[in-house]
């Protein structure tokens, strides 16, 4: 089963989004949800061990508790989708005994102890990965990070690898020189990854990123390359606590020359930092 928080969307031509187990009640799911839209009242339904449907059990022998929430209010899912957009965190304050969502800016903890009848469902901004560098790991690691949904942009020096990313999600930049950092922008759910074989391309262009928000930074190269890098970044006025915190070598397991089991390795480590950060990433 999924941590709690988790959603699903169900609109009322029974189309719907997401999963709240591995596949075993999500049927049930939207036929409730479908009533729920009908009756316009929330309720909160337990499927599984202790459920009222004792033909629809779990295989993990566990049960859930789902609240079903009718959307009324256009603007809670206009300031919601808004926040989204915008990369800010948000929750949604659900009643359990009745009446309208409400949508709480700024506020991102998930607390389902409703003391007060009322569960809060946080939402965190997903992870955004920015990608620099050349050679087959960037469109790799790309193309994974693509597969889980995530936010994906590259910049590269290489105008033939970012032709060759089809995913018109994935925002590029050509990079016309190492002192390029026009297009750096991260925020504090945005992890850096730098995938250059050349590193004289890294050192102002981590600089940069180093001194902006971020969870994660990690960089290609075995323990040899990357003492010069700490060594050119200390010249450039780099403190000792940031270079510290660059992740290198990169990925949950090291010594890797294949480009897929590199961006494996890598998106591993990354997921790993979203969580250890304090921050949720549980795809819909």
């Amino acid at each position: 089963m999924r941590g709690p928080g988790t959603h699903m969307g169900v609109c009322s031509d029974g189309r719907f989004e997401g999963s709240l187990s591995g596949g075993c009640i999500e049927n049930a799911v939207v036929a409730e949800a479908l009533d729920a839209l009908k009756t316009g009242q929330a309720r909160m339904v337990r499927f599984g061990a202790g459920s009222p449907y004792i033909d629809i059990k779990l295989p993990c022998g566990g049960g859930l508790d789902i609240h079903f929430q009718p959307l009324h209010d256009r603007a809670v899912i206009d300031a919601s989708l808004a926040a989204i957009e915008g990369r800010t965190p948000f929750s949604l304050a659900l009643p359990l005994e009745g009446g309208n969502a409400d949508f709480i800016s700024g506020r991102s903890d998930t607390d389902t102890s409703v003391p007060d009848g009322t569960a809060t469902i946080g939402h965190w901004p997903e992870p955004k990965l920015l990608i620099l560098g050349h050679g087959a790991g960037v469109a790799s690691l790309a193309r994974l990070a693509r597969q889980i949904d995530l936010t994906v942009a590259v910049q590269s020096p290489d105008t033939a690898l970012l032709a060759g990313l089809s995913d018109p999600e994935i925002a590029t930049h050509h990079l016309t020189a190492p002192s390029d950092v026009s297009a750096l922008d991260c925020d504090r759910w945005t992890a850096i990854v730098f995938l250059f074989h050349d590193h004289d391309w890294e050192t102002e262009l981590m600089a940069k990123v180093l001194g902006q928000p971020h969870f994660y930074l990690g960089a290609m190269g075995g323990r040899k390359a990357h003492a010069v890098r700490v060594v050119a970044l200390g010249h450039a006025g780099i403190s000792d606590q940031q270079i510290a915190s660059i992740h290198a070598p990169i990925g949950l397991f090291h010594s890797s020359r294949d480009p897929d089991t590199l961006a494996l390795s890598t998106l591993g480590q990354v997921i790993q930092s979203y969580h250890e950060a304090g921050f949720t990433y549980d795809r819909a």
